[in-house]
């Protein structure tokens, strides 16, 4: 009697203890991740610094490079005391405009080409009497296609100061309704044959929102520079040559000999070529 109760006991206190042991483990189990750390679905750990896909913590987006911001562009004015190009904006740039009259007489598009080939922009002022033909005309629209600025240069090259109010009229109004007819663009520039205006072609200019443009130097009319070498040579190197320069050419064969060289002429001194949409009122 007595074994079996002692028995009894022994059974009791083991069976405890066996149950212990299972609570603890449970228990065990049952206990939260430490604060700082924490188990994903595939029990692996994520610290602190990763966010609950694994990744390291970026959730400040970054911003976009920024593409380099262009230079504004440097406007330029006309400025009729000595017909030089002028601006405001304080550069170390020195800069010259090229304009070609009596275009298209046999050059034009010629040395538009050839300017479009070293990326130079240019004036080309049209005469009405070369655009006679409808070769002449796809001659202008073809210039104009390629980026260069047509100008008004009268339809027939007329002295204005000799000329009657109502022919000053015709001599401008028309050539630029023909010239929007052709390149969908009415003329910005207008430049006076021999450079001589009138009051009345002032005010004409004024009112069909023309800028006038007369010129610094030019000299292919002179008998002693009509050789490719010898216009190329003055053109670059005359005492008038100065920052803001307007250059007046002609479409004849000796400016289009020189032309290249007068163009690489300019360069080597350090100038560039002003893009006619510089220029403003």
């Amino acid at each position: 009697m007595r074994k079996t109760i002692m028995g009894m006991l022994v059974l009791l206190l083991v069976g405890c203890g066996v149950q212990d042991t299972h609570q603890d483990e449970h228990d065990q189990k049952e206990d939260p991740p430490n604060a700082s750390e924490e188990t994903n679905q595939s029990g692996e750990k994520n610290t602190e610094n990763q966010n609950q896909d694994g990744n390291e913590d970026d959730d400040k987006e970054q911003d976009p490079p920024k593409e380099p911001e262009e230079p504004p562009v440097i406007t330029y004015t006309i400025h009729p005391a000595n017909w030089t190009l002028k601006t405001d904006v304080d550069t170390e740039d020195k800069v010259v405009l090229l304009t070609i009259d009596d275009a298209p007489d046999k050059h034009a598009l010629e040395m538009a080409k050839k300017l479009k080939a070293i990326d130079v922009p240019a004036i080309f002022f049209v005469n009405g009497h070369f655009m006679d033909t409808d070769e002449e005309k796809d001659i202008v629209k073809e210039i104009h296609e390629m980026g260069f600025e047509i100008g008004n240069h009268t339809m027939s090259h007329a002295n204005l100061r000799n000329s009657s109010e109502e022919e000053q009229r015709y001599e401008i109004v028309t050539l630029s309704e023909e010239i929007e007819a052709l390149t969908g663009k009415a003329p910005r520039f207008f430049r006076a044959p021999f450079g001589i205006n009138t009051e009345f072609s002032k005010e004409l200019i004024e009112e069909q929102g023309m800028l006038f443009m007369n010129w610094t130097y030019g000299y292919d009319w002179e008998k002693e520079y009509q050789t490719g070498e010898s216009i190329a040579d003055i053109m670059v190197n005359t005492p008038l040559l100065t920052n803001g320069a307007i250059l007046l050419m002609h479409d004849r064969d000796w400016t289009n000999e020189g032309l290249n060289d007068i163009v690489k002429g300019l360069q080597n001194k350090g100038y560039i070529f002003i893009h006619p949409d510089q220029i403003v009122k």
